[in-house]
């Protein structure tokens, strides 16, 4: 099995706005890693809204534009799209302009809990999303304690309209056995629809995305990998944005 086309829709590959690279000199080394992993276009997606990153829109737009160029320039065959790891926060929805989705028209968009809690208002605020024509996809809920302990609530908001991205590197067991298992059975239960990299430029956060959708077909068939995971055809979404 070849994978002609590997989109990354989770990656902190732009240089100097969060904790994904420190400079332009690391994330070349970071694009050159994604492109001897098979990924031929990334959603670059710096984290907005946590407790230590502010990305704003246009501030994204002009930093991921830039890079391109830089990637051009050096003829490395890449492709990146602008977007934003959007953190939880009540008040999105008045911020929603100045957010960024998986596509221009942000019919779907990256949002990340704490790593330790889901907030009493998730709910209320995924359904205001939709309202407005956005899909959220949960990010990397594997790592996420109170979704570990009871994956009764992923289900709740895969029910009610949400996705959810598993991370490659939880898949094949770089953050440990617990998180292995969890994320083996999130697929297996049809609870994540995305696998992504969630790369950055710290140890145990390279560019295993292949290896993760090998083992995904390996453990489940290549029926499961192509029919449950839309990563694999994302480059539809950027084709109809």
């Amino acid at each position: 099995m070849r994978f002609d086309k590997i989109v990354d829709l989770h990656c902190h590959i732009l240089p100097g706005i969060d904790d994904g690279s420190k400079n332009l000199e690391t994330s070349l080394k970071l694009a050159e890693a994604a492109v001897a992993d098979g990924v031929t276009h990334i959603l670059a997606t710096p984290h907005h809204l946590d407790n230590d990153y502010v990305n704003h829109k246009d501030d994204v737009i002009k930093v991921c534009d830039d890079f391109q160029t830089e990637l051009d320039n050096r003829d490395i065959p890449l492709t990146v799209f602008p977007g934003q790891e959007v953190h939880i926060n009540g008040d999105l929805v008045e911020r929603y302009d100045d957010l960024l989705g998986i596509d221009e028209q942000k019919r779907y968009m990256l949002l990340e809990f704490p790593h330790g809690d889901v907030p009493g208002y998730a709910e209320q605020l995924m359904f205001d999303l939709k309202r407005k024509g956005t899909i959220p996809v949960i990010v990397h809920p594997e790592r996420n304690k109170k979704i570990q302990d009871n994956l009764d609530i992923l289900y709740d908001f895969i029910s009610n309209g949400a996705l959810a991205q598993v991370t490659a590197t939880s898949y094949v067991g770089g953050f440990g056995e617990h998180v292995a298992q969890i994320s083996h059975d999130m697929v297996e239960h049809n609870l994540v629809q995305v696998v992504a990299s969630d790369a950055h430029s710290l140890p145990g956060r390279k560019f295993v995305l292949s290896e993760a959708l090998y083992q995904i077909a390996e453990d489940f068939g290549i029926r499961q990998l192509f029919d449950d995971f839309f990563d694999v055809r994302a480059m539809k979404v950027h084709d109809d944005a």
